[in-house]
């Protein structure tokens, strides 16, 4: 065989044939067009929602510091890291077979008998085990490995959206659980000297030993809903050192609830739906979905023959001196091919199996387009109710702290029972804490909205903006 044969058949494997991959079926999820936004929305470029980075949603340069550690030191933001190392080393391995391997040879083989030694010498340049992908299938494979790859990069970012979600919340939870507790501190202060004053009034005989064990009773509980609110407030510290990956720096803890979290405005109007498909959890469920439609042309390419081809150029002596001199070439070809003929079902259920498989990586792609569709109505159903409930709270806040302090100012001139003071101060500090909860619900949800708009893509999978 001639070396311009050899470079023939090299050429053609190289160069590959169309691969016997089906067409990618269209997914139907059955969502509408648009989402159901408030009236309220403002009419903003859906460019600019779409691609703002986390530095620029979130106002607080504590909360950013927080994101960065986080990124930078979580675990499961690492171990999603290294999966996608792992599957760029698994694509490469399959992008390999797609060419020759081309390597260099030496051997010695010496045999002697009583009489003589004989020695062979051999250096070789030369390929082994070659398929020529006529049908596709290595080509398939390789597709196949590269849509496993891009599907573990979208999940790195997947990972990487809710770790910055998960950070948010958790400094939004410390941060309401410390104005909580300090709330149940301050009114803790206000019942020990209501209950001072009850107890001198009772020593006076203005007030009965039951008014005296009432005012107690307000007591105890308020130094019950401070402890309480300190061991959340532990427990939220804890949380966040465990998604940083680190103890929390003193100096990026919250110093007061802010109740506005991010600079991000209403969503524009007339925003479509298919937006969620660039949501880092939809992009891996569509690349899952080419990654099984492509092993379907693997498995169709097996039902034909595949050739293989094992060839050398080399030279070759009897004597070491003599292994490069002229008339020493030698080559070899050595093609092989294997035709299917009776394989007992395995390759039809190969090929159900594959069919199989993407019919269920499309299920999943149209149901994490109708799970994001969800997410982000979810969120927008509660954006307006939250901010009504917001602001109800407020008045309702600024209402029970007048009644508190006329009813104070009644109590302390005799004119109401302790009674009827204990009721407006329970009032007052369950409407405080409402607030803060209905502000801590508030920002949250917009935070869940960030993610389930798939958060922004002008740095996203950066650190920096």
């Amino acid at each position: 065989m001639t070396k311009s044969s050899l470079a023939f058949f090299i050429s053609l494997a190289v160069s590959g044939c169309a691969t016997l991959e089906p067409r990618l079926p269209e997914a139907d999820a059955s969502i509408p067009a648009h989402w159901p936004l408030p009236t309220t929305t403002s009419q903003s470029s859906p460019g600019t929602v779409a691609d703002i980075g986390w530095r620029d949603f979130f106002t607080d340069d504590k909360l950013d510091a927080l994101i960065a550690l986080a990124l930078e030191n979580n675990r499961d933001l690492r171990i999603a890291l290294l999966n996608v190392e792992r599957s760029r080393g698994q694509y490469r391995i399959r992008r390999a077979d797609r060419v020759p391997s081309v390597g260099v040879g030496a051997s010695l083989a010496r045999t002697g008998s009583d009489e003589a030694v004989n020695s062979y010498y051999e250096v070789a340049l030369g390929i082994t085990n070659f398929e020529l992908d006529l049908f596709g299938r290595v080509r398939s494979l390789s597709a196949s490995a590269l849509q496993q790859f891009l599907s573990t990069q979208a999940a790195q970012r997947s990972a990487q959206l809710a770790l910055i979600a998960e950070v948010a919340n958790n400094y939004l939870a410390l941060s309401a659980d410390q104005e909580l507790q300090r709330l149940a501190l301050a009114a803790l202060e206000s019942h020990e000297a209501t209950y001072r004053l009850a107890e001198q009034r009772r020593e006076l005989g203005a007030v009965s030993a039951l008014d005296v064990a009432q005012a107690r009773t307000v007591v105890e509980r308020a130094r019950a809903d401070a402890a309480r609110y300190a061991g959340r407030v532990a427990q939220d510290t804890n949380a966040l050192a465990l998604l940083i990956g680190a103890p929390v720096p003193p100096e990026l803890l919250p110093d007061a609830f802010e109740p506005r979290v991010s600079g991000l405005g209403e969503l524009p109007a007339g925003m479509p739906s298919e937006a969620l498909l660039r949501r880092p959890d939809v992009v891996q469920a569509e690349h899952r979905l080419r990654a099984a439609n492509a092993n379907i042309g693997a498995a169709r390419a097996a039902f034909f023959p595949s050739i293989s081809l094992t060839g050398s150029v080399g030279t070759a002596s009897d004597a070491l001196s003599g292994l490069f001199e002229s008339g020493s070439r030698i080559w070899t070809f050595l093609p092989q091919i294997t035709i299917p003929i009776f394989e007992g079902g395995r390759l039809r259920a190969g090929l159900e199996v594959a069919t199989a498989e993407r019919d269920i990586e499309l299920a999943q792609y149209e149901k994490a387009i109708q799970a994001a569709f969800r997410d982000v109505a979810d969120a927008l159903a509660l954006s307006r109710t939250l901010s009504a409930q917001r602001q109800a709270l407020e008045s309702l806040v600024d209402a029970a702290a007048r009644s508190a302090e006329l009813s104070q100012a009644r109590y302390r001139a005799g004119r109401d029972s302790y009674l009827t003071l204990l009721d407006a101060q329970r009032t007052l500090d369950a409407a405080r804490q409402s607030l803060i909860e209905a502000q801590f619900a508030e920002q949250a949800n917009r935070v869940t909205l960030y993610r389930a708009l798939g958060g922004g893509w002008a740095t996203f999978g950066s650190n920096t903006r």
